[in-house]
Formats: C-alpha cells, sequence, structure tokens
C-alpha cells in the first residue's frame, strides 16, 4: 500500500509527533550485488604485493562477505615487493593466490564455504578451481580472462559450478 503524502502520528513523551512520508524525486540507480562484489574484489587486489598480477577475491553468501583474500606471500615471509619475484615455469611462485588466501581465511574461522560465490577480478587458475570445488564454491563471477584452463573450465563444468563473466566497470 502506497503510504506517501500520509500523515503519520506517534506519541513521544507525552507528546504527539506527525510526520508525513513524502515521495524521493531522486531515482536511485543501484548496480546489481555482482557487479558491487566484483568492484570490491578489485578493490580488494589494492593489497596484493605481487605486482605482476594483483588479484583480489571475495567469498560471499547470501550477499554477505565471509571472506577476502589477495595474492601475497606467507604470512611473516617477505613480499615479492619487498624480495623480488620467485619465478618457476613462467609463473611466481612466492604467493598464495587470492582465492586460496580467502578459503584458508574460512577455515581458519570456523566459516563454511559451501554454496558460496567467489568475486574475482581473474579467472582463477587451476590449481585455485580445484581448491574452490573441494570448498563447495558453488559460483564463479569474474572480470577478466587470464590463463583460462581448458581443464579447469571442464571441472568447473562437471561439478556445476555456475561461472559468470562480467567485464568490470571503468
Amino acid at each position: 500500500m502506497d503510504v506517501s503524502g500520509y500523515p503519520l502520528r506517534a506519541i513521544k513523551g507525552g507528546r504527539t509527533l506527525t510526520d508525513t512520508i513524502m515521495p524521493s524525486k531522486r531515482t536511485v540507480h543501484r548496480e546489481s550485488w555482482d557487479h558491487y562484489f566484483l568492484e570490491l574484489a578489485k578493490k580488494v587486489s589494492e593489497r596484493s604485493t605481487c605486482e605482476r598480477a594483483t588479484v583480489g577475491a571475495v567469498l560471499v553468501q547470501e550477499h554477505r562477505i565471509i571472506a577476502t583474500g589477495y595474492n601475497g606471500a606467507i604470512s611473516g615471509d617477505p613480499h615479492c615487493d619487498e624480495a623480488g619475484h620467485l619465478m618457476r615455469d613462467g609463473h611466481c611462485i612466492r604467493t598464495i593466490h587470492a582465492e586460496m588466501n580467502a578459503i584458508i581465511q574460512c577455515a581458519a574461522n570456523g566459516v563454511s564455504t559451501h554454496g558460496a560465490t567467489v568475486y574475482v577480478n581473474f579467472f582463477p587458475c587451476l590449481n585455485c578451481t580445484k581448491a574452490l570445488i573441494q570448498a563447495g564454491i558453488k559460483r564463479v563471477v569474474y572480470a577478466h580472462d587470464y590463463r583460462n584452463d581448458p581443464y579447469g573450465e571442464t571441472l568447473l563444468a562437471q561439478h556445476h559450478v555456475a561461472v559468470v563473466h562480467l567485464e568490470q566497470q571503468a
């Protein structure tokens, strides 16, 4: 029922207060939950300490953030921006990936990831894909393709993990 323009009466401290609900004159554009959480993943990626690929991940259940992660060195170890990249087969192996860090945060704090969605600014690598599946993630929303592994894509499909590619807004 539309109550716009109708007075509301309330009693406070023995006085009757009258308020009127007035309709808003501006239209508010709210972005979708997917775009919102993907933008947060981009913001989380700014904490990354490996500039080769600054990646952020946000784990979400029922529109609530349960963990975030970014790629960086093991706690207490030197970061790439301090010690340089430790390269093997074209990959920096000094870092833990953003998706893994988010899953680890949930495990360390006793938070279930079953049925969650991960928002990540780059398509997950094969190892992260396997970890996401094993953690019970049911949806992957990502912004950019990056070395998308065909086997990883197959695994996601076989395990009924929905994959959504959304371009990030400028």
